[in-house]
């Protein structure tokens, strides 16, 4: 819902997360990780998620949740785009993925993403979770189901991301 804040845990660091911005709310790192990790995702001016409407409203290590408008991202015979549920996905698992490394020193990036489409969806809203399903040094592989208004599944996918040194 518009305005509404989703506290985020990263180790010692707690954050606020509102309307794209990034509040620290106590001590560590600050809003940097998540900062960072949403700008990866689309949550500044000019990336994909922004152009979509894909709005966070939970980031942790293991589940990622956020919304996407259906108006705008429709395919011609008017339903939702199968790849704007694709983008949703991978934006959701990259931002998980982030949340999961340490971004002084490494990037995640998708390398497959592939998701069945199983109900149509033609107005509102679709909500699309993301949960880990293996953290490993170099790879991270997640579960995403996007679901209707009604919580009906419409979308099942399966993105991941690979573990990059950024050097030094």
């Amino acid at each position: 819902e518009a305005g509404a804040a989703a506290e985020v845990e990263h180790g010692l660091t707690r954050l606020d997360v509102r309307e794209g911005e990034r509040v620290a709310a106590a001590e560590g790192l600050g809003g940097e990780v998540l900062g960072q990790a949403l700008q990866v995702a689309g949550a500044v001016p000019g990336k994909l998620g922004e152009h979509l409407g894909i709005r966070f409203t939970s980031v942790g290590k293991d589940r990622v949740v956020a919304t996407m408008p259906v108006a705008g991202n429709l395919q011609p015979a008017g339903r939702l785009h199968g790849g704007a549920n694709l983008a949703l996905a991978e934006e959701l698992a990259s931002v998980g993925s982030f949340m999961n490394i340490d971004p002084s020193h490494q990037g995640a990036v998708g390398v497959d993403v592939s998701a069945t489409h199983v109900r149509g969806v033609s107005q509102g809203h679709v909500t699309g979770e993301a949960t880990i399903v293996h953290r490993g040094r170099t790879i991270h592989v997640w579960n995403i189901e996007i679901r209707d208004e009604q919580g009906r599944v419409t979308s099942v996918a399966r993105c991941t991301c690979n573990v990059i040194n950024l050097g030094s």
